[in-house]
């Protein structure tokens, strides 16, 4: 069975506190944030009816617009209700919720500042992000770097910064990969197109550092699950060199979860302890079943 496109489906979008019928969810061609990039969003999950961690990504997606250099204009527990009210007119119990912030169109040009500020808040079914979960991701290298934190709001979930996300996973697809691992500026392992990534190494977990990249909520929490398992996690600058000297690999993110590769362009990966025990107490965490 062929999915529905996604402006074509029943139900209704939270708009600037109302709701709105899906198919009539619109906004102005003029709308700023379209043209230069500056909305903000975020990716919250929803297990059996309890989205996951909500207030931290409401608070996210806050100072995600503060870098951005405007105020959404709805407190957080406001985004909050918004966020579990359209969950509830769903009618779904695992879903996944797009609260998503921009700069209206009442002024079109480079300056912003006499444009309204929009929130919108939508939900849907979204199974595993990739196809091939269970089995492992393969993952190519990305031609596209992520920049320099002098040079973009690094620490905003911010629309404009995945273009070059967009690019790489488009080009890892039409080589046959699933996902692209893209590296920093400076030629570090930086994160996939959509997630953070973990190796392991001897029972010890390595992860990039975090001064680029988005503070990801899902990736803080796998830190926590390793540590409540005695896992050593080693935060640091990884480079490509060292790929072939890890065992395991896997990718975390709210849409991805916990994700094992099992390549990366030619290095192969055999997820095993460590990747199978922090999949299945990230699972069982989001559904209530274990507490951190």
């Amino acid at each position: 069975m062929i999915e529905k496109a996604y402006h074509d489906r029943d139900g209704v979008i939270w708009i600037d506190g109302e709701f709105i019928d899906w198919r009539e969810s619109k906004v102005h061609i003029l709308t700023h944030s379209l043209h230069y990039g500056s909305a903000v969003f975020e990716g919250d999950r929803a297990y059996e009816g309890k989205i996951f961690r909500l207030e931290d990504h409401s608070d996210r997606l806050i100072k995600s617009a503060e870098h951005m250099g405007y105020e959404i204009p709805f407190t957080r527990e406001q985004i909050d209700d918004a966020c579990k009210e359209t969950l509830a007119k769903s009618g779904l119990g695992d879903a996944y919720i797009r609260p998503i912030a921009w700069r209206g169109s009442e002024m079109m040009g480079v300056a912003s500042k006499n444009n309204q500020i929009h929130l919108a808040v939508a939900a849907w079914h979204w199974g595993n992000y990739f196809t091939d979960k269970m089995k492992g991701i393969r993952l190519c290298m990305a031609d596209w770097k992520r920049p320099a934190p002098d040079t973009i709001p690094c620490k905003s979930k911010g629309a404009g910064l995945y273009m070059i996300c967009t690019l790489s996973k488009d080009a890892a697809a039409s080589k046959g990969y699933d996902d692209a691992l893209m590296l920093d500026y400076r030629g570090r392992i930086a994160e996939c197109t959509g997630a953070h990534i973990f190796f392991v190494r001897d029972g010890e977990l390595h992860t990039p550092t975090n001064d680029i990249l988005l503070d990801g909520i899902t990736h803080d929490t796998v830190m926590k699950l390793a540590a409540k398992r005695g896992y050593k996690v080693y935060a640091r600058d990884i480079y490509p060199s060292e790929l072939p000297h890890f065992s395991e690999c896997f990718v975390v993110g709210t849409a991805a979860e916990v994700t094992p590769v099992r390549e990366i362009q030619g290095h192969t990966y055999v997820p095993a302890e460590v990747c199978h025990a922090l999949a299945g107490d990230y699972d069982q965490l989001v559904r209530g079943k274990i507490s951190l």
